[in-house]
């Protein structure tokens, strides 16, 4: 293992952070600058998939701290939720989560966790990963209660839930890989990291 850092996380994402941490990674962190929403709006008007959205915020962020830093390995994420052909953003207050969670109740959505890796102020590797979630059907009190209790944690979180905290009992089953679901396609970043060297393997 190299004793330097290995990459640098652009992102704000504690989560992110930590699963990076504790894989034993020796990273960085610089949180980027960009107007998520502006762009996700810009993309959405050109009718991209919710795929390419979120690969195209990845990148964007990526692109941002690795123009800065060209000899470092730049990881940008991003996470996309799509529910009945819509995108869902992180809630701008309590009703807005607790409606997000009305509607999501008793139905199936899914994940988009995308991550592109930059160097040499271009992209060398990029994934997507998808997950798909199944609420149970909750109860209008319990709703309440989630968000009541939760906010501090689920207010910059799509979807309104943690799944590594209390948000775990929203669902009834998960189809793929929980690290997509915590934002993160971390096991397709370690391998890439472990074939190119970056890391023991």
């Amino acid at each position: 293992m190299h004793s330097q850092s290995i990459l640098i996380l652009a992102s704000g994402s504690e989560i992110r952070k930590e699963l990076l941490l504790n894989a034993g990674l020796s990273i960085d962190v610089v949180k980027p600058m960009v107007d998520e929403e502006a762009l996700k709006l810009a993309l959405q008007a050109e009718n991209a998939s919710p795929r390419d959205i979120a690969d195209g915020l990845a990148e964007m962020k990526a692109a941002r701290i690795g123009n800065k830093h060209p000899n470092s390995l730049v990881l940008g994420c991003d996470q996309v939720l799509e529910f009945e052909k819509q995108i869902l953003s992180k809630p701008v207050s309590k009703e807005d989560a607790k409606t997000q969670l009305s509607k999501m109740s008793g139905k199936r959505h899914s994940l988009l966790s995308a991550a592109v890796i930059y160097h040499e102020l271009q992209p060398i590797w990029r994934h997507v990963g998808q997950v798909r979630l199944y609420m149970r059907t909750l109860s209008d009190a319990y709703i309440e209660q989630y968000v009541e209790r939760n906010w501090s944690d689920v207010a910059h979180c799509v979807g309104g839930y943690q799944i590594e905290r209390e948000g775990a009992r929203l669902f009834s089953r998960i189809d793929g890989d929980i690290f997509n679901v915590m934002g993160l396609p971390l096991l397709e970043i370690l391998n890439y990291l472990t074939l190119r060297g970056d890391i023991d393997g």
